[in-house]
């Protein structure tokens, strides 16, 4: 790295402002664990899960869904027109987490296809992460699209 302490770069840009409220969110009573909840206004239950990655534990695997057993198709549930407050509380979650994990390196996630049938080697789901990703990062990160999954990154040497 620079020398500089990693703290000191933020995950989301100073000027982000999710512009569409968050559902409450449920943090884990261990500030720094893994497991968040939230609710959607239509009484879907999402889990947003954190993992470290085994080859580094600075960089994070971000896992997130419906928890709820009798929906099978989880595509056309966030198509309720939940999806862009879906997003902005994971996007919170994110930020949370990352108040607790301030020297992690990267996060990686990915989106489900549509339908099982579609054989793009990137998910729309996947493209709507990625672009969002590209638009809230702080210019010390950065994000690249990995096939079906979204890779934010901290840039290691800011000259």
């Amino acid at each position: 790295m620079d020398g500089s302490d990693p703290t000191d770069r933020p995950l989301f840009r100073e000027d982000y402002r999710p512009g569409i409220p968050h559902y409450p969110v449920r943090i884990p009573e261990i500030r720094s664990g893994s497991e968040y909840y939230f609710d959607t206004g239509s009484g879907l239950r999402y889990q947003v899960m954190f993992a470290v990655k085994k080859t580094n534990s600075l960089e994070h695997i971000v896992n997130f869904g419906v928890l709820n057993e009798e929906y099978e198709d989880e595509y056309s549930l966030t198509n309720r027109g939940e999806i862009y407050r879906v997003i902005a509380t994971v996007v919170e979650i994110i930020r949370l987490y990352h108040v607790h994990h301030a020297c992690a390196v990267s996060y990686e996630f990915s989106g489900e296809f549509k339908d099982d049938r579609d054989n793009r080697e990137t998910s729309i789901r996947t493209l709507l992460y990625f672009r969002k990703a590209k638009e809230i990062i702080h210019p010390s990160w950065e994000a690249e699209l990995k096939g079906n999954r979204v890779l934010v990154r901290r840039i290691k040497n800011q000259g």
